[in-house]
């Protein structure tokens, strides 16, 4: 049966699409979905460790964002000089190899191979670039730009918010710095173009709560991309190709985690780039037992109702996503469709807030 995209809308206000980050980060609204008993309730983010004991296993993902969008603009010819053209804009993806980066461009004219831009740098000068691949030579929308020096060296590159934060008038509006407000407390590992953003909520004061009551912590990598935020445009979500990100599992982790669910005792994924880790990496091995690949690897896993299974993941910590998403359609798998779409309906008539910078959900 045809698992249509549609059936993932829900409509949401405006207003409750969060702008500002809330402060402290630990002071949102926690919606607790109990998948047994097909209900949830309204609790606040601190309570979080009242719902968690020495048998749950938090795994939650360390990427770092990185300053990745650029802005420039083209460079044309003009009676012989180079001068600038129409505006452009370059969000770093992943480092190909040195200088050369896959990312997603945008700008008045078409994105083909040979096209020049330049972005000002702070200290002068401009970071240069080219398109050694453009939008009609990729299956999935990207292109490859070649710089003259590193982007990210360059001091070029600022946070690349999500398109629906409106930071044109008012930058850091209300106190809020954007450059501590959307990296978590744990971030580490710089390469992504986007936050985790379940982990945003949680702070040193509900981490030490946490660890009061026995539970246990660990970390992986996943450089937040395309896959994780690119829409979805297929009626039949069946048919949604997944971009490739690249993610990273220490053996250390690995290993506790199959030790831990030997044992019967819970896992839960701090995000949806945390659970899709944890599932790209599992597999079960002839003999019934879960097995989980260290190391460094890429994945293009599109967890969706009906076609997926969790084998690691019991319990999932994130935010409230945007419909028709990827993301939304990994909760719903966990949760159940209808459970999930019900609790959305609810958050929005209780004015919850929504996307990166809202409240969270924790689904038990």
């Amino acid at each position: 049966m045809m698992d249509l995209l549609s059936s993932y809308s829900f409509d949401l206000p405006e207003e409750l699409i969060a702008q500002q980050p809330i402060q402290p980060r630990d002071a949102s609204r926690l919606l607790v979905v109990h998948r047994k008993e097909g209900k949830w309730e309204h609790r606040n983010f601190k309570d979080l460790p009242e719902y968690l004991d020495s048998n749950d296993f938090m795994i939650a993902n360390n990427t770092r964002v990185l300053k990745a969008r650029l802005l420039g603009h083209r460079l044309i010819e003009k009676n012989g000089v180079e001068v600038q053209g129409g505006e452009i804009e370059f969000v770093l993806l992943e480092e190909i190899q040195p200088h050369v980066w896959e990312g997603l461009f945008h700008a008045s004219a078409r994105y083909v191979a040979g096209l020049r831009f330049e972005v000002p740098l702070a200290a002068g000068g401009a970071l240069q670039g080219v398109l050694l691949r453009g939008v009609a030579d990729s299956r999935v929308g990207t292109v490859v730009a070649e710089f003259d020096q590193d982007p990210i060296e360059s001091g070029a590159g600022v946070l690349p918010l999500p398109h629906y934060i409106d930071r044109t008038e008012q930058v850091g509006a209300d106190g809020c710095d954007d450059e501590v407000s959307y990296q978590t407390i744990y971030a580490k590992k710089i390469g992504s173009a986007a936050a985790p953003t379940a982990g945003l909520h949680l702070s040193e004061a509900v981490m030490n709560e946490l660890q009061k009551k026995g539970v246990s912590w660990g970390e992986v990598t996943l450089n937040i991309g395309l896959g994780t935020f690119r829409p979805v445009k297929e009626a039949d979500i069946s048919k949604h190709v997944m971009h490739e990100e690249r993610y990273e599992i220490s053996s250390d982790v690995a290993e506790r985690v199959c030790q831990w669910k030997s044992l019967q005792r819970r896992v839960l994924a701090v995000g949806t780039t945390s659970a899709r880790t944890l599932e790209s990496a599992s597999q079960i091995d002839k003999q019934g037992k879960l097995r989980i690949a260290s190391g460094s690897a890429r994945t293009s896993l599109f967890i969706r109702p009906g076609a997926y299974s969790f084998r690691v993941v019991d319990r999932l910590l994130t935010n409230f996503h945007l419909p028709r998403s990827t993301l939304l359609m990994l909760v719903c798998t966990l949760a159940g469709k209808d459970l999930t779409l019900a609790a959305y309906q609810d958050a929005i008539k209780k004015r919850y807030r929504f996307f990166s910078y809202g409240d969270a959900m924790l689904v038990l």
